[in-house]
């Protein structure tokens, strides 16, 4: 028998918390509420009450109390729930949670999913299921979100079925089983359009080896999950050849994966292997949305939607040292290769990003911040040459004892 945690303000959202409490447990499953109102008194019984997530974050729930501030009591009860909810998942005590609400209750509940691993079950029935800031509530999880279609606000005609179709979703994630497989050590690749021959000949020579590869994309989003990936402690090596989100991160791009890009590895001591793939390269959508702080700069129209920007000497000055300062975190084995015949398709000899003293300046600002004990590896190729990518597979593998 398994157990579904039913998070919620239950001082005002109780009677909806209580009915697919009870619509769980006609399914056999154990229910585990967790209170995170913070106005009256909750219409139900908790098991967790709001006091334990108040003192998971260190706050005095008497002041707590007594602020009245409604926003001050949302931020304090998202990062308490996320506590409570993953020192509970943990200790394998729920093995699915549930939360219904509008603005502030979805804020707590994906507050709260969001500090679960990929693959626990995680459903929010939310007002805003469908509003523009679903991204901001999900993040880099799998958090399912299904549209409430009326305020989560009392029991009706509308809200009844809805609920329990939402009740039996999360039973049905909670027990579905995942077929037997022959789970191979996974490798994390980090990937972009301009990377894609580097990293998909890498990717097979890896794969020979027997390891699994997942690959993520560049955009901002996909560096992110392989982070979180990598956090998770999933992953035995990461191969980071594409590493462009910091090009947007840094100029103002539209792709920047966040200013932790590159330390999940470093603190986990995976063993990684990094190139500086596109960072020739900063996003932007169509042309008429790039700054006009740019004009001057020289472009690539990639397509009708995305213009790209060649990093300038100064940008790449910059790049040279943020990503030295992040690979220098490493608490395990990590390699840097350089491509000095391009980062890019189009920054190789003749392409319309080419600009060799730019590229210098990154290499070679790089070269000097790095730990005197990281090895560096030139190549006088491009990144996609089949040479470059043998040399980093082989450098990884060798990492991995292979």
């Amino acid at each position: 028998m398994s157990t579904i945690a039913v998070l919620g303000t239950f001082d005002t959202k109780g009677e909806e918390h209580a009915y697919v409490a009870e619509l769980i447990r006609e399914r056999d499953h154990q229910v585990l509420l967790i209170d995170a109102g913070s106005l009256d008194p909750p219409t139900i019984v908790p098991d967790v009450p709001r006091e334990e997530l108040v003192a998971a974050v260190g706050a005095d729930f008497t002041t707590f109390l007594k602020s009245r501030d409604r926003g001050e009591a949302v931020k304090i009860m998202s990062e308490g729930a996320a506590v409570v909810v993953a020192q509970l998942a943990a200790a394998k005590k729920v093995q699915g949670i549930i939360s219904l609400g509008g603005g502030g209750g979805t804020a707590i509940g994906t507050t709260a999913m969001r500090a679960l691993p990929v693959g626990f079950p995680k459903l929010m029935v939310s007002t805003l299921a469908a509003s523009e800031n679903v991204p901001t509530y999900i993040g880099v999880k799998d958090i399912v979100m299904m549209p409430s279609v009326v305020d989560v606000a009392g029991l009706n005609r509308v809200s009844r079925p809805l609920f329990a179709n939402a009740a039996g979703a999360i039973c049905g994630m909670v027990e579905t089983v995942v077929p037997a497989a022959e789970d191979k050590p996974v490798i994390a690749a980090s990937m972009f359009g301009n990377t894609t021959d580097c990293v998909n000949h890498a990717k097979d020579l890896l794969e020979a080896a027997g390891y699994e590869v997942l690959v993520f994309h560049a955009t901002g989003t996909g560096g992110r999950t392989m982070e979180s990936l990598i956090e998770t402690g999933l992953v035995a090596g990461v191969l980071d050849l594409t590493i462009t989100e910091w090009a947007d991160e840094h100029v103002g791009g539209i792709l920047g994966a966040g200013p932790t890009r590159l330390e999940a590895a470093a603190h986990a001591g995976v063993p990684t292997v990094i190139a500086p793939g596109c960072l020739d390269m900063v996003n932007f959508g169509e042309p008429d949305t790039v700054p006009a702080k740019f004009a001057g700069r020289t472009f690539y129209h990639h397509n009708p939607q995305v213009t790209l920007m060649r990093t300038s000497v100064d940008d790449c000055l910059a790049l040279g040292k943020m990503i030295a300062g992040k690979i220098n975190l490493s608490t395990g084995p990590v390699r840097v290769l350089l491509p000095r015949g391009g980062m890019s398709v189009i920054s190789q000899p003749d392409g319309p990003f080419h600009d060799g003293v730019a590229d210098e300046a990154l290499f070679d600002t790089l070269k000097t911040h790095l730990r005197d004990d990281i090895a560096v590896e030139e190549f006088d190729c491009a990144i996609n040459a089949p040479q470059f990518s043998k040399a980093a597979a082989k450098a990884l593998l060798g990492m991995l004892g292979k």
